[in-house]
């Protein structure tokens, strides 16, 4: 399977990974084959990228994670912000709900102990598995965002810790910090949150001040760490000084929140955003290593593109000389020189050839292709 624009999607490829609406439900499963009616469906509930089988890729690739797992955390991480929004309401005067503030600290008990549940349950499920490479990217809905996200963000947070040997108490503060990270987007306004065009000053300005907020909501809690806490204040700290809330440097910054800004940053390039399309991972990886001992610990830097797979089996791929050919198979020390299948030479002819660029150096990928040009003969 290949991720693809839904733009590049062809009539007649089958879907290779289930679609979910924003509770979880089914919206088009895995296999489906998929045609203009199916694509203008995608399109109206803003999922702009899918997996696709084809005839140049049709492999298997696995998520870190099971997808009953995933749909049940993104639900409870949904449950648990949209619980807090009405609290919000409550508190300013502006919602009609009954009931005492006591209810409300009760049922805000519950959801931290819920997501207490799906942090040991991702834990564990990492935990038994070995070598966890990040192959594939989790697709998004725009409406569901922030909830996929703060998911996506724990898995990955804890593929850098394990690569850093954390201890398994690291390892859940960690990924509790990861799944609240955002929760002061709680308090920011929704027309901000959701608009589709690139946010002025004023409105960055205001969206700035989640992290912040969020660290004050939390620690009215006693079923969250302080660790994971300072996580959601400092995920948007940066070594150099120049991140948010506070500025902090290098050493100021908590190494859990360090871990988990890259994991933020990796999974929010490499998703569909109103204002952009997403990167590849391959992009997106870049630019992450790019910034190590700028906006980013180097060595967390170096960890996590240990664990990162820049070019995932099935990628359709453009080579330096011009040929397009499929990634057959990774080497976990050597994401950069894959077994690969010549599916399109440069001279327009289609070839079935298998080449090993560990064998010849002289090849080099420039990049993903989302597709077979046509050649005129």
């Amino acid at each position: 399977m290949r991720l693809v624009p839904i733009e590049c999607v062809r009539d007649g490829s089958y879907l290779a990974k289930t679609i979910y609406d924003n509770d979880g439900r089914v919206l088009l499963r895995e296999g489906v084959k998929l045609n203009d009616v199916f694509i203008r469906r995608i399109k109206l509930i803003k999922v702009f990228s899918v997996y696709i089988n084809d005839e140049y890729s049709d492999n298997i690739i696995e998520d870190v994670i099971k997808p009953e797992l995933r749909q049940k955390a993104i639900k409870t991480i949904k449950d648990t912000f949209v619980s807090f929004e009405k609290y919000t309401l409550y508190k300013s005067g502006k919602s009609l709900s009954a009931g005492k503030e006591s209810d409300f600290i009760k049922e805000r008990q519950k959801y931290f102990q819920s997501i207490g549940d799906i942090a040991d349950n991702i834990l564990d499920e990492i935990l038994s598995q070995k070598n966890v490479l990040i192959n594939v990217v989790d697709i998004k809905n725009m409406d569901s965002y922030t909830y996929q996200h703060s998911v996506n963000v724990a898995v990955l947070s804890l593929i850098i810790g394990l690569q850093l040997q954390l201890n398994k108490y690291e390892l859940y503060s960690l990924c509790m910090g990861a799944l609240m990270h955002d929760i002061g987007k709680v308090f920011i306004p929704k027309e901000i949150i959701l608009k589709y065009d690139k946010l002025t000053e004023k409105e960055f300005n205001i969206v700035m001040e989640h992290p912040q907020k969020g660290y004050d909501y939390l620690k009215g809690s006693s079923d969250i760490s302080a660790t994971s806490r300072i996580i959601a204040l400092q995920h948007h700290e940066r070594i150099n000084g120049q991140g948010y809330p506070e500025g902090r440097k290098g050493s100021e910054i908590n190494k859990l929140a360090k871990i988990v800004a890259i994991a933020d940053v990796y999974d929010a390039l490499t998703s569909d955003r109103p204002h952009r399309r997403a990167l590849s991972p391959n992009e997106a990886l870049e630019f992450i290593m790019a910034s190590g001992d700028t906006l980013f610990d180097y060595d967390m830097v170096l960890a996590f593109s240990k664990a990162v797979v820049p070019y995932p089996e099935g990628t359709l791929i453009v080579l330096t000389n011009g040929d397009i050919a499929v990634v057959e198979k990774n080497r976990p020390n050597f994401p950069l020189r894959p077994l690969i299948r010549i599916v399109r030479a440069n001279d327009g002819t289609h070839k079935n050839i298998t080449v090993d660029l560990m064998e010849n150096l002289g090849i080099v990928i420039e990049g993903v292709q989302y597709d077979i040009p046509e050649f005129n003969n």
